[in-house]
């Protein structure tokens, strides 16, 4: 994977060398973000945007992605590739705790073996999801995906609707695409409509400590770390983690 130009819409030449699945769903996730209001790119450090590293004597390649749009402060897009084996797709939209909207999280982790992981969800940040988010995930088509994994043990942030899978062939990879899609749909509505709610607010507080609580869960996943700290050194990984991947929110 190469460094890419990004365009103003969020298009990115990403390499053919991904896995469908990556590809598909990268551009699925573009394609959302594209109609949100108020869309606009977020600064990145240049040497945090197209990362190469070396691990196990294969080549690392990391890209990311940032804009915000209202309700929304970060919409991250990570696509790494390692060597001629492991993908890992990595994508957060985290809310602007002014607005009650919750966190949507999508990976995928992939190989020429095939997916291992594909997970989507709309985690709640003050303890349940919207009413109106809520109703319509419940209205979705439930697709029979036949291998569902089981959460990992700090995954108490995932909502009742999480869909954690291992796809088993092209079909249910379309349908995960499809999911995610769906997901993406009801948010940016929401993202929309909702009212967005004075910086001191109680309701806007609450809503900041909530995600300061799913960034913090999200820290203690030790295989992202593991691999980057290997790749590079464990500052370097500390930096990219509480700098990019899971930044606690500004406070309100």
């Amino acid at each position: 994977m190469t460094a890419a130009d990004t365009a103003a819409d969020g298009t990115v030449n990403s390499s053919p060398a991904l896995h469908p699945l990556v590809e598909a769903l990268a551009e699925r996730i573009r394609s959302s973000w594209r109609d949100l209001p108020d869309l606009a790119p977020l600064a990145v450090e240049p040497d945090l945007e197209a990362i190469s590293g070396s691990l196990d004597g294969e080549v690392l390649f990391i890209r990311n992605e940032l804009w915000s749009s209202r309700g929304l402060r970060k919409l991250h897009l990570e696509t790494a590739r390692f060597g001629l084996g492991l993908q890992i797709l990595h994508c957060v939209w985290f809310p602007d705790p002014r607005c009650d909207l919750p966190v949507f999280g999508a990976d995928i982790v992939a190989s020429p073996a095939g997916v291992s992981a594909a997970i989507v969800d709309l985690s709640p940040v003050r303890g349940v999801l919207p009413d109106s988010i809520a109703a319509a995930l419940d209205a979705r088509e439930q697709c029979p995906y036949r291998q569902r994994r089981e959460l990992p043990a700090w995954g108490a942030i995932f909502s009742p609707h999480v869909l954690f899978i291992r796809p088993t062939d092209a079909q249910e990879e379309q349908w995960f695409v499809e999911e995610v899609g769906a997901v993406l749909a009801i948010l940016a509505e929401a993202s929309r409509s909702t009212p967005l709610l004075t910086p001191d607010d109680p309701a806007t507080i609450q809503r900041w400590h909530g995600q300061l609580r799913y960034c913090k869960q999200q820290k203690q996943n030790d295989k992202t770390r593991r691999v980057l700290e290997k790749a590079f050194s464990p500052s370097w990984a500390d930096r990219y983690i509480e700098a990019l991947l899971f930044d606690d929110p500004p406070q309100p």
